[in-house]
Order: C-alpha cells, then structure tokens, then sequence
C-alpha cells in the first residue's frame, strides 16, 4: 500500500506546464498535459541534465528548454534519434489534488 504525499491543487500547474516541486526526498518535475494527465519525472535531462520543468509540454511529452530532448511523460525515455532515460514516478489526481507517491519517491536519490 503506497502513503501519498498531497502536493498542490491541479489548477497550481497550468495546462501544458510544470512545476519543480521540493519534497523532503528531493525535488521532482511534475507536468500536467492538455487533458489533465499527471506526470512526476526527474527534472534533468538525460542530455545536459537541462531543467524539464522549465521546458515546453506537448502530448505526454516534455522538451527540454536546452536542446530539445523530446521525453516521454509517460516512461522517461528520450524519444526520436536521442537516447536515455529519467526516472519516473507515481503520480495522480484525488479530488483535485495532486498526489506523489510518498514510498516510491523514498528510494531516489535526493536531488
């Protein structure tokens, strides 16, 4: 059973956008899509470790603001002719709140 960490209300994240969010276990990039999808990702880029929540979201995916890495939201995988991986994690939405999960995110290495 996973303990979920409440960590802002959908509507604090734009549709399309992202916020870097400070956890007690490291900061994490959480993106919400066009249709409300939730992602929570490792901010850097596999590339350059480039800043993907500042980056643009498009899809289930993100481009990095550095040289434009397209990431897959939903897997962490870097799409296209690039090549590499970030670490995803358990996200969703509950009465409009967005949700980490609190056990996942205890065995990253803290940002």
């Amino acid at each position: 059973m996973s303990t979920w960490i409440d960590i802002a209300a959908l509507d604090a994240i734009p549709q399309r956008g992202a916020r870097l969010v400070k956890t007690i276990h490291g900061c994490v990039a959480v993106f919400r899509t066009a249709t409300d999808d939730v992602f929570a990702l490792d901010n850097a880029c596999p590339h350059k470790k480039g800043p993907l929540a500042d980056g643009i979201v498009h899809d289930k995916a993100v481009t990095c603001p550095l040289h434009n890495w397209v990431i897959s939201l939903e897997t962490g995988a870097a799409q296209g002719d690039d090549e590499g991986q970030v670490a995803t994690y358990p996200a969703k939405v509950s009465d409009g709140r967005i949700l980490l999960d609190a056990d996942f995110l205890q065995h990253r290495a803290v940002a």
